[in-house]
C-alpha cells in the first residue's frame, strides 16, 4: 500500500514514517515540490504518486501568531486540507485529517464528544475547524481525528520547550487551569494506521489517556527528565492561573476529548505519563 504523506517532516509526518506497518511505502515529498497552498502542484502529486491513502498532517500550529495571521492559518489548516482532501478523492484514495481539541470553547464539564457541537474562541480553532468542513465537503468519506496537546521527541513542542527553560531558568510559572490531554505523536501515529487499516471514516477523537493541567505536565516533565538524567536540578514550577499570564489567543479551559469511537478500534491508549517516558527517553537516547 502506498500512503502519501503531507507535513512528512513535521512531527507527527515522522511518526508516521517510523510507525509505519509492513507493506506500506511511504511517499514523503519535501515541501518545494509538494506546497500544499498550490492547487497545481497538490493534483500533480498526488495524481502521479497515486497513493491507497493520503494523510494530511500538515497545520498551522502556532496558536498565538494565528490571531494576528489568519489569513495564512486559514490557508494552511482551512483551504490545503480542503485541497488536499479534494485531490485525494479524485485520485481514488482514502483520506485522513489531523484536527484539534481548540474547537471547541472548553466549557463543557465533561469530556467533548465527536458530536458535541464545535464553538472555537480564538483563530487557531475557527481554521482547524474550516478545515475540517472543507474535508467533509471534498471528500466522500475522510477520517478526521481530532486530537490534543502533542508533542514527540523532536521538534518544536512543550516538552522540549520546558526542557530548555528548566535548563536556564531559576523558576517557572505554568499554567494550572487549562485541562486537557498530552499526546505523543508516536501514538496517535499508530491510532491512525490502526483506524485506516480498520475502514473508520467520519469525526473521531483520540489522545492518551488521563487528564492534566499544563502544570502538571510540567512538573511531569521536570520529575520524569530528572529521574532519567536528562536534567540535572529540580527546577521550581510554581503553578498560576490563566489570567495571570495573558496570551494573544483565547484557549479553552477544559478540552478532554472522549474517545470512545476511536479506542473501540484502537483497545484504550497508554496513560499519558507513560507515553511521556518513552518519549523523555528516546530525547536522552538522541543526546
Amino acid at each position: 500500500m502506498k500512503v502519501l504523506i503531507a507535513g512528512a517532516a513535521g512531527q507527527l509526518g515522522r511518526a508516521m514514517q517510523a510507525t509505519a506497518p509492513q507493506g506500506v511505502t511511504i511517499i514523503a515529498p519535501p515541501e518545494a515540490e509538494f506546497d500544499i497552498l498550490d492547487d497545481a502542484k497538490v493534483s500533480a502529486v498526488i495524481s502521479a504518486a497515486a497513493p491507497q491513502l493520503v494523510v494530511n498532517a500538515a497545520a498551522y500550529t502556532q496558536v498565538d501568531k494565528a490571531e494576528a495571521d489568519v489569513a495564512t492559518a486559514e490557508a494552511v489548516n482551512g483551504t490545503a486540507a480542503g485541497r488536499l482532501a479534494a485531490a485525494a478523492a479524485a485520485a481514488g484514495a482514502r483520506f485522513a485529517h489531523v484536527s484539534t481539541d481548540f474547537v471547541f470553547d472548553g466549557l463543557s464539564p465533561l469530556p467533548y464528544a465527536p458530536d458535541a457541537v464545535p464553538n472555537p474562541i480564538g483563530a487557531y480553532g475557527e481554521t482547524k475547524l474550516s478545515g475540517e468542513r472543507q474535508v467533509l465537503a471534498a471528500h466522500p468519506n475522510p477520517l478526521i481525528l481530532r486530537t490534543a496537546w502533542v508533542y514527540a521527541a523532536e521538534g518544536n513542542n512543550f516538552v522540549r520547550t520546558m526542557l530548555r527553560l528548566m535548563r536556564e531558568r531559576d523558576e517557572l510559572k505554568v499554567v494550572a487551569d487549562q485541562v486537557g490531554t498530552p499526546t505523543h505523536a508516536a501514538g496517535l501515529a499508530r491510532a491512525i494506521w490502526t483506524l485506516d487499516a480498520a475502514g473508520v471514516s467520519g469525526i473521531h477523537h483520540w489522545t492518551d489517556a488521563g487528564v492534566a493541567s499544563w502544570y502538571d505536565f510540567a512538573v511531569a516533565i521536570r520529575d520524569e527528565a530528572l529521574a532519567i538524567g536528562l536534567l540535572e536540578r529540580r527546577t521550581p514550577v510554581v503553578p498560576i492561573r490563566t489570567s495571570d499570564y495573558p496570551t494573544p489567543a483565547r484557549r479553552p479551559a477544559m478540552s478532554v476529548l472522549d474517545k470512545g469511537s476511536s479506542w473501540a478500534v484502537t483497545g484504550p491508549a497508554a496513560h499519558w505519563r507513560d507515553e511521556l517516558k518513552l518519549a523523555l527517553a528516546q530525547m536522552k537516547e538522541q543526546a
